[in-house]
């Protein structure tokens, strides 16, 4: 059985990881003293890891209901 979360749920947790991520981005970076490229690589792996969980269908995102999404195929 494959781990899948609910649309809602998956709203949620995509929003906290983004909010998370944006926070880690703006405030540690800062403190750091990171380049702009290590900052675009940083960036670009945590949208990597968001985006490979949508693919391997573990978050089912419903975007809060913006967009019609696809009915989920049982």
């Amino acid at each position: 059985m494959k781990l899948r979360l609910s649309p809602i749920a998956s709203d949620v947790i995509i929003t906290i990881y983004v909010v998370v991520s944006l926070f880690y981005r703006i405030k540690f970076e800062k403190d750091i003293g990171v380049t702009p490229l290590q900052s675009l690589v940083i960036g670009a792996s945590l949208i990597l890891f968001l985006w490979s969980l949508i693919k391997l269908k573990i978050l089912n995102p419903n975007w809060f209901g913006l967009f019609h999404s696809k009915k989920m195929k049982s």
